[in-house]
């Protein structure tokens, strides 16, 4: 029996794979990896992206906006101020330093969903197109994790958010 209809099928089978295991993507030294979104109830207006932004460059870039045909994108920032915790958008952008990068976290920057056209579902994938000043347009596609989701790779069962809180109790 020849093995070479088993290699063919376990090869095709591994090309159509790839692309739900994909994790990354990226414009010229900007790179994108581990994408998630989390799920949103029925009736939620607002969902969050989070993500990590790699700048492999000798030039800082910066991530001037974003878009998304389900919903309108900013980019947020959470921080204590005075024991109180405040979300505000960065209006200017967000900067990654050349050989750094930036995480967006729960907790943290992140990307703000508004005016969703629909829940995001567990399971569902969503995409949207991040703005870099030098790098251009990224399409980015975030898979949708449950409701109280800490990441891609948390603990089953993990719930508390892993960004930087700045000291507030959860």
């Amino acid at each position: 029996m020849s093995k070479l209809p088993f290699l063919a099928l376990a090869l095709f089978a591994a090309a159509g794979a790839a692309p739900a295991l994909a994790q990354e993507a990226k414009a010229n030294d900007i790179v994108i990896e581990k994408p998630w979104a989390r799920a949103t109830p029925k009736s939620a207006d607002v969902g969050a992206g989070y993500l990590t932004i790699r700048n492999n460059g000798a030039a800082a870039d910066r991530l001037t906006g974003a878009s998304s045909d389900f919903a309108s994108v900013e980019v947020h920032e959470m921080k204590m101020e005075g024991g109180v915790m405040k979300m505000m958008e960065t209006k200017n952008g967000l900067n990654v330093p050349a050989h750094s990068s930036v995480g967006l976290a729960p907790g943290g920057y992140h990307l703000m969903f508004t005016h969703l056209t629909h829940p995001l579902t567990k399971g569902e994938t969503i995409k949207a197109t991040l703005n870099f000043e030098h790098a251009g347009p990224i399409e980015v596609a975030f898979p949708v994790l449950g409701v109280g989701a800490a990441g891609p790779g948390a603990a089953k069962g993990e719930t508390k958010p892993t960004g930087n809180m700045g000291g507030m109790k959860m």
